[in-house]
């Protein structure tokens, strides 16, 4: 009998060994697939954060990308923890797994947050941004921005064209008698902001403001579901880890 529930021991540790390590294989894959969503909203999605007042929506991104980058490591000591059956691993490994549900948990919650106030703030912000810093001496990524905005979305002004009337760079002698950027323009030519009629320009209802909160509320949404969406599969990782170092543990016995 004794033999017997010893068989039955070893055979559970064995098929919760196997089940760690192929939660272990997903669980890299996972790692991949989040700090390649953290480095695609840095590096592709990133021409706007000048255009926001907050740092939220780039600090989701980092917490992405580092907690990518410990998941894949995770992966790695999980796998020689399993198959090494060290129970200091084992507990280093739940350890690490706990850290970064936290980080996705964090990542998750402050896009949900920000996805709120996202409306607010450009309301606030958006057309000072714009009206203030366009073509002003180190505010280059914003007049970059802006340009592509404008361009991208074919939009003009925060609100409508009429906000431009309140730029600096138009009251200024930089303008050159533009009453809107070129980049308001249809057709993208030297000097075609002089003239803001219909015909010329992009004249969208609810202007550049309604075009940038979708994109980046669409962004949010990918970001917050990668990050909940981890975090929970990495429970079953945790109870998995606590089963195998039970199954350890009584084995010494």
């Amino acid at each position: 009998m004794g033999e017997f529930n010893e068989k039955k021991s070893t055979c559970g540790t064995v098929c919760l060994k196997y089940l760690l390590f192929t939660f272990n294989c997903c669980f890299w894959l996972a790692g991949l697939a989040v700090m390649a969503v953290g480095i695609w909203t840095l590096a592709l999605k990133s021409d706007y954060i000048s255009l926001l007042a907050s740092g939220t929506y780039l600090a989701t991104a980092y917490i992405l990308v580092v907690a990518g980058v410990v998941v894949m490591v995770t992966g790695f000591l999980g796998c020689c923890a399993t198959f090494k059956e060290r129970r200091n691993l084992l507990r280093l490994y739940f350890i690490l797994l706990l850290i970064i549900f936290l980080l996705e948990i964090v990542a998750g919650v402050l896009a949900y947050v920000y996805y709120q106030q996202l409306n607010s703030e450009l309301k606030e912000n958006l057309k000072d941004t714009m009206t203030k810093r366009y073509h002003q001496p180190g505010h280059e990524g914003v007049t970059s921005a802006v340009d592509k905005l404008q361009q991208e979305f074919r939009c003009c002004g925060s609100n409508n064209s009429q906000d431009w009337r309140d730029s600096v760079w138009i009251h200024s002698g930089e303008a050159g008698g533009r009453v809107v950027p070129d980049s308001c323009c249809k057709t993208v030519v030297a000097h075609c902001g002089h003239r803001d009629h219909a015909s010329n320009i992009y004249k969208v209802e609810g202007g550049c403001i309604t075009k940038l909160e979708t994109f980046i509320q669409e962004h949010l949404r990918v970001i917050g579901a990668v990050g909940i969406g981890i975090a929970c599969v990495q429970v079953f990782g945790m109870i998995f880890t606590c089963c195998l170092y039970k199954s350890l543990k009584l084995e010494h016995y």
